[in-house]
């Protein structure tokens, strides 16, 4: 059997469908590093960290914000359920900026226990990736 030439991408949240695209490449941040896929990848599941996602049609790239899901990859398909996903056009700046700010206080305070650093240090995370998704809009695309 011939590799597919494109990957079927989905890409949802339990609110709603994020992306339904055919695709040439996708980049999605997993548990043990940033994983490549391209048609006739190896099938694979594998959950995901917050992290920047990016997909590629030709020389178009786009790029998202995800933060923790599942990832199965098949030769034809990648099948993403994210806890939370956005665009770059989603997401408020002003809003990340002010989750980043918050979570950078809470973490200088002597009375956080670990299990709240764990927390503080998944939302700065989010905020960050956020606020690098978000300045991509701005950018040349690659």
């Amino acid at each position: 059997m011939a590799n597919p030439s494109q990957l079927t991408f989905e890409l949802v949240t339990p609110d709603h469908g994020v992306v339904s695209e055919l695709v040439d490449e996708v980049q999605l941040p997993g548990a043990e590093g940033y994983l490549g896929i391209l048609p006739g990848h190896t099938p694979l599941l594998t959950t995901l960290t917050v992290g920047e996602l990016w997909f590629r049609k030709g020389q178009q790239k786009t790029y998202l914000s995800v933060a923790f899901g599942f990832a199965e990859v098949l030769p034809d398909r990648v099948s993403i359920l994210a806890r939370s996903a956005e665009t770059a056009d989603e997401i408020d700046e002003v809003r990340a900026e002010a989750q980043r700010q918050r979570a950078m206080g809470e973490l200088q305070k002597p009375s956080t226990t670990p299990d709240d650093i764990e927390r503080i240090q998944a939302s700065l995370m989010k905020a960050l990736v956020r606020l690098q998704v978000a300045n991509r809009r701005r950018a040349p695309r690659a």
